[in-house]
């Protein structure tokens, strides 16, 4: 029997707990990291990996992969949508210009209210949004490097520069949090002899995914399911069919505060894959909706709550 995919999240979640180099990062908080690793995940038959082993709140994550598509560099949009995983970040930065203590709950209620004070504390600086669909070239002309990736795939899927990326050096000291999964190349098989096709001989896509910075008990989990709904959407927009996601990263580590979170995983035995399933098809990339997503047989275990290190 093959070996659950899942397991390879586990072996470096195990590796860099027992063989992990203990350092003080730059949050604080100190972290047991590990250098270079790869995952592989096998998405041509509908599957969507989610991990099992606690539960990954699959439409947080997916909201905002669709937030970064949008170009949106605020966290207004994504409160609106239940979404507060960017919240620390302004939040942090208010308290610290203000000096005012204000709770987490009172900060997202003023910028969902106050749009005024949203456009003043509630922007991320240029994020991945903003590099992805309105880089700035220095003649002054955006580039939308969405775009550009999916006019290629249409009409030269062989190509080499089939990627983008968010680490735009001269935007990077306005960034709330330099980008973490910072470069997604595509590659696409079967459009020679048809041989390595996927149904009805269609092409088969792929993504790949660099991380120079990974957050093995909180980023991690959702950056595979996010990414892994990308591919689906870029697939389905340029007529083919997903193939492998594959994910890879240079600085993986575990904070010291999540060491009880590891441990409890690694008792946990793999349960199968959810599906996933495309309900519609929009006109263009910009128009998926968290209502799109149909996602099946999602069984995992119960969720263990952990700090984000900000």
């Amino acid at each position: 029997m093959a070996r659950h995919p899942e397991y390879q999240y586990l072996d470096i979640v195990e590796h860099v707990l027992t063989k992990g180099d203990k350092r003080i990062d730059r949050t604080g908080v100190g972290t047991l990291a590990s250098f270079g690793a790869m995952m592989r995940f096998d998405m041509s038959d509908g599957t969507f990996p989610v991990y099992t082993t606690k539960r990954v709140y699959w439409k947080t994550a997916v909201k905002e992969m669709l937030w970064f598509l949008t170009g949106d560099t605020n966290i207004r949009s994504l409160l609106m949508s239940n979404v507060r995983i960017w919240t620390d970040w302004p939040l942090d930065k208010y308290r610290k210009a203000t000096g005012i203590q204000i709770s987490q709950e009172d900060f997202e209620a003023r910028v969902i209210e106050d749009e005024q004070f949203a456009l003043e504390w509630g922007d991320l600086g240029p994020v991945y949004g903003k590099q992805w669909r309105r880089w700035l070239g220095p003649d002054g002309r955006e580039h939308d490097q969405i775009a550009t990736v999916i006019e290629t795939l249409r009409h030269n899927p062989a190509s080499r520069r089939m990627l983008f990326h968010a680490w735009n050096v001269a935007d990077l000291g306005q960034m709330a949090l330099n980008p973490c999964h910072n470069f997604y190349q595509f590659f696409v098989s079967g459009i020679g002899s048809g041989d390595e096709g996927g149904s009805a001989g269609r092409p088969k896509i792929s993504l790949m995914v660099g991380t120079r910075s990974n957050d093995l008990g909180l980023g991690n989990p959702f950056n595979v399911c996010q990414q892994a709904a990308l591919l689906a959407m870029v697939a389905q927009q340029v007529d083919m069919d997903p193939n492998e996601l594959v994910w890879v990263g240079g600085d993986v580590h575990l904070y010291l505060n999540h060491i009880e979170l590891a441990q409890t995983i690694l008792k946990r035995e793999p349960r199968p894959f959810p599906k996933l399933r495309l309900l519609r098809r929009p006109d263009s990339i910009d128009g998926y909706r968290i209502e799109d997503f149909e996602v099946t047989g999602y069984d995992p275990h119960p969720a263990i709550e952990a700090p984000v290190a900000v």
